[in-house]
This record gives C-alpha cells, sequence and structure tokens, in this order.
C-alpha cells in the first residue's frame, strides 16, 4: 500500500458528534492496518482520554496527543516527547481567565488539573472521559506544563480570542483555537504538523507516504504536511482549502470513505 502512515484527528473526524466511532471505519481502519499502514491518533485530547480511542479500534502503537505537545505510545503509555513549559509563564493569562470567569485546566503529558468545576464544566468533561485533579492554586504547581486550555461557548471563545491581543503572552508560546469551545495555549513550535513531521522522519517515511485527516484550524499543517491531505466535510471553508481532498463528515463515516476511496489498494477487502 502507497501510504505507510495514517494520521486521524479524533474529534470531528473519527468520532462522530455522539463521540462514537462506527464498525464500519473500525473494520476499514483495521484492514488499512494490516495491508501495512500505520494508525497514528493526532488530537488536541491527553493520552488518558486518546488511548481508549485507539482501544476502540483494537489497535496498539503511537498517538500524538495535546495538540503535538506530548506522542506516546502504547501499551504503557510510554511518554515518547513532550514539550512543556511552566505555569507561571501564563501568571496574566491566569489571572484574566479568573477576573473574566473563563474556565480553563492545565495538562501535564499525563495528566490534568483545574481549579475548580462547575455543572457545564463537568458534563464536558463527562462527555471527554477524563476526570481531573483539584488543585486550589494552579500557579503554585511546579512541573512542567504542556497545555494550557480554555472552555467556554463559543461565542465566549470568540471574545477570549479578541481579548488575546491584549492579555501579555510570553514568546515562549501560542495560543490555538483547537475547536469551536476550546483555545488551547502551547510551546511556540508545537503543532500536529510538527510532531507529525518529526515521527515520519524518526520511521523514515517521507511526506508522500503520509495521508492526514482533520477538521478544524489544528489539523491544517498536518494537512498540508501530509502527502494526501483530507478535510472532513463539518470542516471550516478554509480547513478544506488547505486540503487535497475533502471527505464525508463525520455524522456520515468520512474517514471510512475517504479510505476506501484514496487508500485501500485495490483488491482490498472494503467494508
Amino acid at each position: 500500500m502507497n501510504y505507510r502512515i495514517i494520521a486521524l484527528d479524533v474529534d470531528g473526524t473519527l468520532l462522530n458528534d455522539e463521540h462514537e466511532v462506527t464498525d464500519k471505519t473500525v473494520e476499514t481502519l483495521r484492514t488499512a492496518h494490516e495491508a501495512g499502514a500505520r494508525i497514528v491518533l493526532c488530537t488536541g485530547r491527553g493520552p488518558v482520554n486518546a488511548i481508549p480511542v485507539l482501544e476502540r479500534l483494537g489497535l496498539t502503537g503511537v498517538l500524538i496527543t495535546h495538540n503535538g505537545a506530548a506522542t506516546v505510545e502504547t501499551p504503557g503509555p510510554k511518554l515518547l516527547h513532550q514539550s512543556g513549559f511552566e505555569v507561571r509563564e501564563l501568571a496574566e493569562l491566569v489571572r484574566y481567565c479568573r477576573e473574566q470567569n473563563i474556565h480553563f485546566d492545565v495538562n501535564t503529558a499525563l495528566d490534568m488539573f483545574v481549579e475548580k468545576v462547575g455543572e457545564r464544566e463537568a458534563a464536558m468533561y463527562e462527555k471527554f472521559m477524563v476526570s481531573p485533579e483539584r488543585v486550589e492554586d494552579v500557579l503554585s504547581m511546579n512541573v512542567p506544563l504542556v497545555k494550557f486550555t480554555m472552555f467556554g461557548s463559543e461565542e465566549e471563545m470568540d471574545a477570549v480570542e479578541r481579548d488575546l491581543a491584549r492579555v501579555s503572552l510570553p514568546p515562549s508560546v501560542h495560543a490555538l483555537r483547537s475547536g469551536a469551545h476550546f483555545i488551547d495555549v502551547l510551546s511556540k513550535e508545537v503543532s500536529k504538523g510538527r510532531a507529525l513531521q518529526a515521527l515520519a522522519a524518526q520511521w523514515d517515511i517521507a511526506p508522500g507516504n503520509i495521508v492526514a485527516m482533520g477538521n478544524y484550524y489544528n489539523d491544517m499543517d498536518m494537512i498540508r504536511f501530509a502527502g494526501l491531505g483530507i478535510a472532513m466535510d463539518n470542516s471550516p471553508d478554509a480547513v478544506k482549502e488547505a486540503a487535497d481532498a475533502v471527505t464525508l463528515s463525520n455524522n456520515d463515516d468520512g474517514v471510512h470513505e475517504a479510505l476506501r476511496r484514496f487508500v485501500l489498494p485495490t483488491g482490498e477487502p472494503r467494508a
């Protein structure tokens, strides 16, 4: 098979809006895996709630998590790489979130921490299958972080994006809209595309032998890096324009359809 890596975003791409991956898509991915492709999940999630998705596929292997800030391998998980920062670098952003009542969590490579959780946030964490640990004051933490995430309504996150122009972020980090309801702050050099590029170099796999699928702005550099970049039909227009092809939506088995159409070699069983 021409493609040796299949890099997949999770939410809005591999999973439908019910946060499920269908049996049809599982079967097609396993067929691609058995034909020689490595399935690499590339997600904004951390390992704790990304690994169960890989297990649902019946696979083990490497996952790019936290939007490229941490790469892990299963079983384990074994931490292969992380790019971190100190929470004190985001002191002004933490104060802004507290003053504006913007929910935030902070993430090490393997764990998540919050100062407080309301009903709306508890429902979100339950949906994403994660149980953050409580801390009194994140600014007192002295462990390296890989991601700082803000959560709220789409309108709230739009306002945060506008405000970030005046909130002083250090030059060592950057802010990334990773979903309609999420904004992540990561080390400056971190992205899914860069993590995928590093992994491909380690495995001696050329971009032309990689297919990447995603649905949001944080997937664009990964889509551009891959020899075949595919956007979901539920993607914003800018993401579709960055892609080589557009498949069906995440609610219509778009990953299955793209693999069937572009990736699986002639003669392979197709669901």
